[in-house]
């Protein structure tokens, strides 16, 4: 009796370590998603890898701030300007960085404060810098979110605090986020782990921290935006590249945000590769020539086409090329002759056009006449 109480207690001790120990990004304990929404893209092609939820209209917090750069990248030419703080800028609730009456900052300056510590006055003040309200603002915003593809998208602020009517779903957010990182700036700004601004006094500093937890975790991180309110709960938007692929993760209202984002990208990486199915300016063919002296004329596609497949996946892919059989001198270089379409699964994933790689002189006479008098 006493030796079996003796290895119980030996079960219970072993069973206690192996909790107290087990990492909390183990797919044991985040297998289930614990996110109402969640979306994985990778962004050169648009593909959806992972999602759930992921047009669920939803608050978004502060989120919300990859938007509000977007609209400021496509209203501001220059991000060395200066920007004099409004006094409506001073005060905001939530998290700040202490914006003063007065106070002179650039919109670069403004944008670290904004995207490192979510700085709610710096993003108010970014607005105002760009329209003459608030709401106006948030109307550049939304119709900014609806060009890049986020059509259900509705902000009513630059900021993300809570506010009736302020929805965004976490596929409108990765097409948000997809469309930024097209810009170098955001890159440089959401991926920066520490920085420093310029204080109130103007001879002192701000210290900013990136409060995204990944940069400095996650292999490859190149950035995102964290954000929470009640209403939202926590938000995470990350962004990682590895091996020509760019992932971006969003999920919304998760409580183990960084945890659950790790895992979503690493599952991706893991079961993805980025498969290159036609190389740019690629030969494809010759094609026959009659009425020339040139008997055959070379063809090629201009565009290449690199997707994100699994093994399996890529065992299925199917490219249907469309030529003619010949071609009838003249021909001009470029000129389309052809199509090559590549499927998976019978979808249509691309279409490009087949372009000869030179011109071809006919030589019937009638032909040649024309060319000289059109010379003349």
């Amino acid at each position: 009796m006493k030796k079996i109480k003796y290895l119980f207690l030996i079960f219970l001790a072993v069973l206690s370590c192996s909790l107290i120990f087990s990492p909390v990004t183990s797919n044991n304990v985040l297998a289930q998603n614990t996110a109402s929404s969640m979306i994985v893209i990778e962004a050169n092609s648009n593909r959806v890898l992972m999602a759930s939820n992921e047009k669920a209209l939803r608050a978004n917090a502060s989120t919300t701030k990859i938007a509000t750069f977007l609209t400021v990248l496509k209203h501001c030419n220059n991000f060395d300007e200066k920007v004099k703080i409004d006094d409506r800028a001073i005060d905001i609730p939530g998290t700040s960085i202490y914006l003063k009456k007065g106070e002179v900052l650039t919109v670069k300056e403004l944008l670290y404060g904004m995207m490192l510590v979510s700085g709610n006055d710096a993003a108010t003040a970014l607005a105002l810098h760009i329209s003459d309200s608030i709401s106006e603002f948030a109307k550049l915003m939304t119709n900014e979110a609806k060009n890049c593809g986020a059509k259900n998208t509705t902000f009513k602020n630059p900021h993300g605090l809570d506010e009736e009517g302020h929805r965004t779903t976490a596929y409108d957010l990765a097409q948000i986020t997809r469309e930024c990182y097209k810009y170098p700036i955001f890159e440089e700004v959401v991926s920066t782990k520490n920085t420093k601004i310029p204080d109130s006094t103007g001879k002192g500093y701000r210290y900013l921290q990136n409060k995204n937890k990944l940069l400095w975790s996650l292999e490859g991180c190149n950035g995102g935006k964290t954000g929470f309110t009640n209403d939202a709960g926590r938000c995470l938007v990350a962004s990682a590249k590895r091996n020509n692929m760019h992932l971006i993760s969003v999920v919304l209202n998760c409580g183990p945000m960084f945890e659950e984002t790790a895992m979503h990208i690493e599952d991706c990486f893991a079961k993805y590769h980025m498969s290159t199915i036609l190389p740019p300016y690629n030969y494809i063919s010759t094609l026959d020539v009659t009425n020339s002296d040139i008997s055959k004329v070379k063809v090629y596609t201009q565009k290449g086409f690199m997707y994100p497949l699994t093994d399996d996946e890529e065992q299925k892919i199917k490219t249907e090329i469309n030529l003619p059989s010949g071609l009838c001198a003249p021909i001009k270089k470029e000129q389309i002759v052809g199509e090559v379409k590549i499927y998976l699964d019978n979808h249509l994933l691309f279409c490009e056009k087949i372009y000869t790689m030179e011109d071809v002189i006919s030589n019937k006479v009638t032909d040649n006449f024309k060319r000289i008098i059109s010379k003349w």
